[in-house]
């Protein structure tokens, strides 16, 4: 299981930091998800070395702008394993749902952003992941919270009925934020989720690198398709 967190200067924790903490909480590894603005810098194999964590290189691109936010997505779809948009804009939510180069739509919930089924279809046939970010559950309260839960109840509707793909994260700027995969399932039953529904959230990050780093291989023609060197 993967976690995807954000780590200093976007957060306030080391990648080396939230690997540890995660390898102790029981995760394979963690998804750098840093704002493009805020890229952290790290060593990953060294990480993984020390911490026997995958650290996967990704991005979160962040803009309001619709046409912005397409040009960055061209320009580093090659450049990261994953590669996440920044949701909770309207614009921005329809955008990433029909662009199959976008791997995860992240809190798309957030603020005045929302899920319908015309979004929901999209992504499920665009193989756009939708992030069940229960940060401000975690993190906040009263009505916020509330607001929060009902808006991922909704999404999780909307994904059983159309079998969208999704992930599942804390959303952790610091360690201390980490959750065990018990514990986010433990809460995922809040908004109708069982543990095993969680915990393919929270793998999906790994399946998602794995299939991207493949596609990067010298090896790798399309889906199914490999040069034979022999």
């Amino acid at each position: 299981m993967y976690e995807g967190v954000h780590a200093h200067p976007d957060g306030r924790a080391t990648v080396a930091r939230h690997a540890l903490a995660a390898r102790d909480l029981g995760y394979d590894g963690v998804v750098v998800r840093n704002h493009g603005d805020r890229q952290a810098d790290y060593d990953a194999a060294a990480i993984r070395e020390a911490y026997d964590v995958d650290v996967v290189d990704a991005i979160e691109l962040r803009t309001d702008d619709r046409s912005q936010a397409a040009s960055l997505v061209k320009t580093y779809r090659e450049k990261r394993t994953l590669l996440c948009l920044h949701g909770g804009d309207r614009a921005i939510n329809r955008l990433a749902v029909e662009e199959p180069k976008v791997d995860v739509l992240c809190h798309p919930m957030r603020g005045d952003g929302d899920v319908n089924h015309v979004l929901a279809k999209a992504a499920a046939h665009n193989g756009v992941r939708l992030e069940f970010n229960f940060g401000p559950v975690l993190r906040s309260d009263g009505g916020r919270r509330v607001q929060a839960i009902q808006g991922l109840r909704k999404l999780r509707e909307l994904v059983a009925k159309f079998d969208v793909p999704y992930v599942v994260s804390a959303d952790p700027t610091s360690h201390l934020q980490l959750r065990a995969p018990r514990e986010l399932a433990a809460l995922g039953e809040v908004v109708g989720f069982t543990a095993d529904e969680m915990e393919t959230g929270l793998r999906e990050w790994g399946r998602l690198a794995a299939r991207n780093r493949e596609r990067t291989s010298a090896h790798y023609l399309e889906p199914g398709v490999w040069l034979d060197e022999e």
